[in-house]
């Protein structure tokens, strides 16, 4: 890998998942959403947390370990808190409850080359939610929505791996939400989303699309569920520099991740979730795992 390779795959970290090769990181906390990713809840306010751990080591376009010169490997550890606000509304759409949201991630990011580490704790890419319609039946549950994500966190390019918590880029992401709960407390849910970039002014890199999906399978007890949860991401379109594609592979990343999840539901009828995920067949990301507390309360 070369030197300016390296920069790029290195100069960003996502709010609350894994740097890849492309510039910047994901803006979206792949696996973030689970138990009833498709179910929004009904008229309301409410606040959602997002807590964990992320580490990695950086992998190249064959799923190899990238090295330092001096052969050690090059490693992620970030700790994040995620904070997101949902308004549910009884406006009817279609059909649907309209609804909007916001998120602002706290990112405490270290990446350590050859024995250099760099770090900084500080806000990362904010999210905002204009749309967000949500339809309900007895047993299947959908939502529609755009993201927008926003160039809020730390960048300069100037700086060492590390330092950039943010992707100095704006993408724009339509999501399809669903859900399917039986009588029998079975449910199947999957969040789906598209991510388009505009291109980093600052380096003049192009990041490519991505497709990517969180998903889960399990059971409800009760308070208690148990079930397994995870995501997939597949870069679509090369990233480019100067309007030229970079290296052999366009720099396409792709993550499948999977794990325990268990969900317990208060008397007050606020969710806790916790769960781990591991992450397989990397290509230009870093390989790691993820540890999840999540919190979900109305206000």
């Amino acid at each position: 890998m070369t030197s300016k390779l390296l920069a790029a795959t290195l100069c960003g970290i996502c709010t609350v998942s894994s740097v890849h090769a492309k510039e910047g990181g994901d803006q979206y906390a792949n696996g973030a959403e689970n138990w009833f990713a498709g179910a929004v809840p009904p008229p309301g306010n409410y606040f959602l947390n997002y807590f964990g751990h992320v580490s990695g080591k950086l992998r190249d376009n064959d799923g190899h370990k990238v090295r330092a010169p001096n052969g050690k490997d090059i490693e992620l550890n970030a700790i994040f808190d995620a904070l997101r606000f949902i308004k549910v509304t009884e406006t009817q759409v279609l059909g649907a409850n309209y609804g909007w949201a916001a998120i602002l991630p706290i990112v405490d990011l270290s990446i350590d080359v050859a024995g250099s580490k760099h770090g900084r704790t500080g806000i990362g890419d904010a999210t905002i939610t204009p749309l967000l319609l949500s339809w309900h039946s007895p047993k299947w549950h959908y939502a529609v929505g755009l993201d927008i994500n926003l160039p809020t966190g730390a960048f300069d390019e100037n700086d060492p791996p590390g330092k950039n918590i943010g992707a100095n880029y704006y993408s724009v992401e339509p999501v399809f939400g669903v859900t399917y709960l039986n009588k029998d407390g079975w449910e199947v849910s999957g969040k789906f989303m598209y991510n388009w970039k505009t291109k980093n002014d600052d380096t003049h890199y192009q990041s490519g699309d991505e497709f990517h999906m969180d998903f889960l399978v399990g059971k409800h007890f009760g308070p208690w569920s148990v079930g397994v949860s995870g995501y997939y991401l597949k870069q679509l379109t090369d990233d480019k520099l100067h309007g030229d594609k970079v290296g052999p592979d366009g720099n396409r990343g792709q993550v499948f991740a999977v794990g325990p999840s268990i969900k317990y539901e208060t008397a007050g009828k606020s969710h806790l979730i916790f769960q781990w995920q591991h992450e397989s067949n990397v290509e230009n990301r870093f390989q790691g795992d993820k540890l999840w507390f999540k919190l979900i309360t109305a206000l």
